[in-house]
């Protein structure tokens, strides 16, 4: 079965897990504390989940290469994406202004999304975390697994 794993990288990981039903399934924060780690903990994660289809990352430079070597290993769909596609979607542009707001509302949406989604409710929601969940939202989109956002995600 298809899914889609949603990266915000760094060495402080966001991870968020979508099934082929558009909703999300898992979600954490990572810390990966050296590039090594981070080669072996890529490739664990993505053995643990041999249905992921597509794999989306947030971000560039060699944290990036190292999964998109892993995913063209194992033949996956992959977008690199920079922040301003996930925001430019769902975030209103005075939301996007300043580091701070632009957190504080991907909080808010993710929140909304694990909601929508039946996931388990967060204890704490990491900022990486959070917008892991909506780089996958940002995802399942573009692979048509959803034909709009969810009613409510949004406001």
């Amino acid at each position: 079965m298809a899914s889609l794993l949603a990266v915000d990288l760094g060495l402080r990981t966001g991870l968020a897990f979508y099934g082929a039903d558009g909703r999300l399934v898992w979600y954490r924060s990572q810390h990966f504390g050296t590039r090594a780690a981070l080669r072996r903990g890529a490739h664990g994660l993505l053995d643990n989940n041999p249905g992921v289809s597509h794999l989306v990352l947030e971000g560039g430079g060699p944290i990036a290469e190292i999964w998109a070597r892993e995913a063209g290993r194992r033949g996956l769909s992959l977008w690199q994406i920079a922040a301003e596609d996930w925001r430019g979607r769902f975030l209103d542009p005075r939301d996007q202004q300043g580091r701070d707001r632009s957190k504080l509302t991907a909080d808010i949406l993710a929140r909304r999304v694990i909601e929508w989604s039946g996931a388990p409710r967060p204890t704490s929601l990491r900022h990486d975390a959070a917008e892991a969940i909506l780089i996958g939202l940002w995802g399942v989109l573009e692979a048509g697994w959803l034909e709009r956002v969810p009613d409510g995600v949004l406001g």
